[in-house]
């Protein structure tokens, strides 16, 4: 049974805690001499990029480290207790019960073939030995608690019928059914929208303070750390680099690396040609070859030999802050004030003629209304609805949009990879919408080259990385021999600043910045005029994102490409797009220049979206706006507006008009347009839903 008095010490207590990994060849040391502690009722963040131990912090708190990971030194202490000490049957009772976890991948953690009411009654029946019946009434206001609407229905459910968001508050609630004093978070809402992600996050924190639950949250997103944690701890290569409160840590940073990661990521202000983002040098060291003294030192803008490479760096106290560490020799020596070394500012390509137009686009898709067996009547997704827009050389037009709404669909039709059903895609005045990509002219297939979302899925395992840009490069017909592509394909390599040697590796060598790079440079193999990038930086660290959007835009003042960027991170979007275009079911619902959509008025989709963006940035205020529901099916979209159903502008309009027609295009400015019914009157009194503060 679960011990119920309260304790007032911390509740998690890490101490010089080292995890290494055991492999035929050698030890692998993963996570060393970390501490942290977590006290009742705080939520504490643990950041820092892929591969620098977060996970294996929390797998070891866990004890769940597989056969070859073993806690090497150090103590973990729960509520006061060593874990260390405690017998299999203990750690099993507090498992699941006094601390539970929550995964990046909600399908992971439910059984597809039981249903959702079941899985959530089964955590109080065997932690607590309750009843059926009393354990469905607690399920019930657990599924309520999360949000989910129509509660019986949700319970009767089995997983594949609800979204990824509606998984992963399932996942939550069953983390919350025994109300735990501990609850771990793994990158919870990585797979997730910006807009549930929002409610998630608002979710976690209201959920908090009812339960009183103490967190630990893990992520590499500073924006979200900082709306949700009260303090936190920044990971590098195994160790903690720095502690302390969000404030200290956001506004008086002292470690080169954490102030390294902050100009990495687009804040407000950024831009790219006045203000560029700076990536980080270098790459991450592997465990087995980390450096001498500080881990950081081979890419850090402060390093001294002989003195940061002598011995080994212990955390250091911050003085004038409560438990403000950080894991720097130098640090009261660096003028963190001091502004950044500007980088070398960009003069903007002229945007150019238009390359592609689009005219009333439409894309549908008959499916089987019993899609497994066949039979039963037809039914139409409305992938696309009326999509008119044009791109120009030189130009990077976002396209954003939450899942489903039509983004990747419409970059499947430019690339040929899918057909029109019903309107015009003009390159150079050429129709080529109603043209499957066997039939497209190869130059024609050259013109348009896509960079995917995932570098890992887009290479072939068993072939180098020089062979793959050789082998773009013969179906393009570029070059008249072996040795002219080559030569090609080595500057092409130049041209996304990875070594020439790298030619010879297989892409199983390679990081996922490296392997991103390779993607881009086969895009761009037989001068790509326009290139859809179909969220190609949201699978990076922030990071290397720097590194990959800098080189993209590098590459398209050079080549004059025009770039379709399809995010959903608007962070990024604001600082690289020329022009934004929203999508909402299959529609555009805005469509202007970057300081348009930006700024209001807004469409109140654009609106929620800002709103939902987190930014790690503690002078900016947002206005705050959760949106309710889930997009409706593009097989069963609403009547009217595609947006009624979770719009909070909709009483403001006259007579239900909303519910009834879908709204024109209208046009609020000089190439700014919106889909809305929304009287002026009201769009001319919208407020910012981004401010900073003065200083």
């Amino acid at each position: 049974m679960k011990d119920t008095t309260p304790y007032d010490g911390p509740i998690l207590e890490i101490d010089k805690l080292s995890i290494s990994f055991f492999t035929r060849l050698r030890e692998i040391p993963a996570v060393m001499d970390f501490s942290v502690s977590v006290q009742p009722g705080e939520a504490v963040g643990l950041v820092g990029e892929s591969g620098c131990g977060k996970s294996t912090v929390a797998l070891g708190v866990m004890r769940d480290l597989g056969k070859n990971g073993r806690i090497t030194g150090g103590s973990i202490r729960f509520k006061g207790r060593d874990m260390g000490e405690m017998s299999a049957e203990e750690l099993r009772d507090i498992r699941g019960n006094e601390i539970a976890m929550i995964y990046q991948e909600p399908m992971a953690s439910l059984n597809p073939a039981m249903r959702i009411g079941k899985q959530l009654m089964e955590v109080p029946m065997i932690h607590e030995g309750i009843g059926a019946d009393e354990a469905r009434a607690r399920a019930l206001e657990v599924v309520r608690d999360v949000r989910l609407p129509d509660p019986e229905r949700i319970l009767n459910s089995f997983p594949h019928q609800l979204s990824g968001g509606q998984q992963q508050r399932i996942v939550i609630a069953m983390a919350l059914m025994s109300k735990p004093s501990l609850l771990i978070l793994d990158e919870p809402t990585t797979a997730l929208d910006v807009t549930v992600e929002a409610a998630v996050v608002e979710l976690v924190k209201d959920l908090g303070k009812k339960y009183g639950t103490s967190m630990l949250f893990i992520s590499h997103n500073l924006g979200l750390v900082l709306e949700t944690c009260d303090r936190i701890c920044v990971m590098y290569s195994g160790e903690a680099v720095e502690r302390g409160s969000i404030k200290d840590v956001f506004d008086e940073m002292r470690h080169p690396y954490t102030q390294a990661l902050f100009r990495s990521i687009p804040l407000p202000g950024a831009d790219k040609n006045a203000r560029p983002l700076v990536a980080i040098p270098g790459n991450f060291p592997l465990p087995h070859e980390r450096p001498q003294g500080c881990n950081f030192g081979p890419r850090c803008d402060y390093f001294e030999a002989g003195r940061c490479d002598a011995k080994d760096v212990p955390m250091l106290s911050v003085p004038g802050n409560d438990r403000h560490q950080t894991r720097c020799v130098k640090f009261d020596e660096i003028d963190w004030e001091a502004p950044i070394k500007a980088a070398v500012t960009k003069e903007k390509a002229p945007i150019g003629d238009v390359v592609l137009k689009i005219e009333n686009l439409r894309k549908y898709y008959e499916v089987a209304a019993n899609a497994l067996f066949g039979g039963g009547e037809k039914r139409v997704v409305k992938a696309n609805e009326t999509l008119s827009f044009e791109a120009r050389e030189s130009e990077t037009l976002a396209i954003v949009g939450e899942s489903g709404c039509g983004k990747s669909t419409l970059a499947k039709v430019l690339m040929g990879l899918e057909t029109a059903t019903d309107g015009q895609i003009l390159l150079d005045n050429q129709s080529i919408g109603d043209v499957p990509i066997e039939r497209r002219t190869t130059q024609n297939v050259a013109d348009i080259q896509m960079v995917f979302q995932n570098p890992f899925d887009t290479l072939n395992p068993s072939m180098s990385v020089g062979r793959q840009i050789m082998r773009a490069l013969e179906v393009f017909g570029i070059g008249n021999s072996e040795a002219e592509r080559r030569a090609r394909m080595l500057e092409l390599l130049d041209l996304v600043k990875l070594p020439r040697a790298f030619a010879e590796r297989m892409p199983r060598q390679l990081s996922g910045g490296q392997k991103q790079r390779v993607g881009i440079a086969r895009a761009f193999a037989g001068g790509a005029r326009i290139v859809v990038a179909d969220e190609p930086v949201s699978a990076l660290d922030v990071s290397v994102q720097a590194a990959v959007t800098d080189l993209l835009m590098e590459i398209q003042r050079k080549e004059k490409t025009t770039l379709l960027f399809i995010s959903h991170d608007l962070s990024i979007v604001r600082y690289l797009s020329d022009r934004v275009m929203v999508m909402y079911l299959g529609h555009v619902v805005e469509l202007g220049t970057t300081e348009q959509v930006f700024s209001p008025p807004y469409h109140p989709y654009t609106e929620a979206l800002l709103s939902a963006v987190p930014i790690a940035d503690t002078k900016v205020k947002k206005k705050h706006i959760v949106l309710e529901g889930d997009i409706p099916s593009a097989m069963n979209p609403p009547p009217g507006c595609p947006f009624q159903t979770r719009c909070r502008w909709k009483s403001k309009v006259p007579g239900n008009l909303c519910e009834r027609e879908i709204p024109p295009v209208r046009i609020l400015a000089e190439g700014h347009q919106v889909k809305c019914h929304l009287p002026d009157a009201e769009f001319n009194q919208m407020e910012p839903v981004i401010k900073i503060a003065a200083e």
